[in-house]
């Protein structure tokens, strides 16, 4: 499969930022639906004046999750805005950057990374991390098909298409959500894909941003944005499963996890009731 990590692309056809991001096509603006999500600011204006260069989740009140592709080789820090729509000035919260160790840029594997806050965020309610091995109990339960997912993210918009091979990226630093069906899953990614009209896409900028199982108001962070099967945003996505065994292998060092899965309990069958008395026939 083609990997093409969703980071933001930096050229002469693209109006975007500096490395690893994606960004939502065909989705909305989020507004205030998701405040815990987040995006990573660059210290430098980007060309097109934009600032932001990839998306991330507050899962803590002092842990913020990204993607480990999203940072540059030795960096130590990091700066984070909440704001829907980030405008130079808005707050920001500065931390220190930890990619997981095991990941390397040569493979998309053990893409994570956090950024911890030493005051904790007070303001803002964290997402939620699924149980171990949700995904798998929704499999086995036959509902991960009919699933829906949302992913939300600051990347690019729907791309245009000035000539062949010839793309522009639109960048808003805004943050946009989408809904996007379950196309098929391993043991540590979850692939995604555009199956009914309204669904949308992540793109450039996106990478590191929550995909959260369930509606638009779902704020269960089942996934991160990585990838793409191209670089249109059209196709598959493919994203870090967070109820693995090895995504909580570095999360656990940072975050209090949920416990194992549980099947629903089966609904209780209703309690026989005693016959009332029969009534005396008249005489």
């Amino acid at each position: 499969m083609r990997y093409v990590p969703f980071v933001l692309v930096v050229a002469a056809t693209v109006a975007y930022t500096a490395t690893p991001a994606a960004a939502i096509t065909n989705g909305s603006a989020d507004g205030d639906t998701h405040p815990e999500v987040g995006a990573l600011i660059s210290d430098e204006q980007n060309p097109d004046g934009t600032w932001t260069y990839c998306t991330g989740t507050l899962i803590s009140p002092t842990v913020f999750l990204t993607a480990a592709h999203c940072g540059e080789p030795k960096q130590k820090t990091a700066k984070v805005s909440f704001v829907d729509r980030y405008k130079r000035g808005a707050q920001l919260y500065s931390g220190r950057y930890i990619p997981d160790p095991r990941f390397s840029a040569k493979s998309e594997l053990h893409d994570m990374a956090v950024v911890l806050f030493d005051k904790p965020i007070l303001s803002i309610k964290p997402a939620q991390l699924p149980p171990a091995g949700l995904l798998d109990l929704l499999k086995a339960e036959n509902k991960l098909e009919s699933a829906r997912f949302t992913p939300v993210g600051y990347g690019s918009l729907q791309p245009t298409m000035r000539k062949p091979r010839d793309q522009r990226f639109h960048y808003t630093d805004t943050r946009h959500q989408a809904t996007i069906s379950f196309k098929s899953m391993t043991r540590r990614w979850l692939n995604l894909s555009l199956s009914t009209k309204g669904d949308g896409s992540t793109c450039f900028g996106d990478s590191g941003g929550p995909n959260f199982l369930g509606g638009v108001t779902s704020h269960l962070l089942i996934a991160t944005t990585i990838s793409g099967a191209d670089d249109a945003c059209r196709k598959t996505n493919y994203d870090y499963r967070l109820d693995s065994a090895s995504a909580r292998q570095f999360l656990g060092k940072y975050v209090t996890l949920p416990g194992p899965a549980q099947p629903a309990a089966p609904a209780a069958a209703p309690s026989a009731q005693a016959a009332p008395p029969s009534r005396p026939s008249a005489g």
